[in-house]
């Protein structure tokens, strides 16, 4: 039995919501799908956050795990020039610089979650486990309602 799954589907340049666009074309819920984004903390530092793309990053949680006064969005050029990926399939294993990740605690809920594989269109299914040991994570609720 693999370790992970590869999904691709057929990413439409139109749409720049890229988490329910995939979620909707690989039919899964929106709580399965993660996405990952960065963020800059107050001592210059990158750290990244795996979520579901049905929630919104709680930035002062995630600020206060990784032991920092405050967090921000990382500007645009900053996530493609220390990940490696461009917007929309930043993925959080296999990048560039290795970050602190913190995986939001909802996804111990299923037995798998997916994540971008790197690229707009293609996504991994692995589980959460997995992934904590692969981007030497650790889970903290950083996720709140839209």
């Amino acid at each position: 039995h693999a370790c992970y799954e590869l999904h691709e589907y057929d990413h439409d340049p139109a749409i720049t919501h890229y988490g329910p666009e995939a979620a909707e074309k690989l039919g899964i819920s929106p709580e399965r799908l993660f996405k990952t984004l960065v963020v800059t903390l107050d001592s210059g530092k990158l750290a990244v956050a795996v979520l579901p793309v049905s929630l919104n990053l709680n930035l002062k949680t995630m600020a206060k795990v990784l032991g920092a006064k405050k967090a921000q969005m990382a500007k645009p050029e900053q996530v493609e020039r220390s990940s490696g990926y461009v917007l929309g399939g930043v993925s959080p294993i296999g990048q560039k610089k290795s970050l602190a990740t913190i995986v939001d605690s909802s996804a111990l809920d299923y037995s798998t979650i997916f994540i971008s594989a790197g690229r707009r269109g293609l996504e991994i299914e692995l589980a959460p486990e997995l992934l904590c040991l692969l981007t030497k994570g650790c889970y903290e609720s950083v996720g709140v309602s839209k």
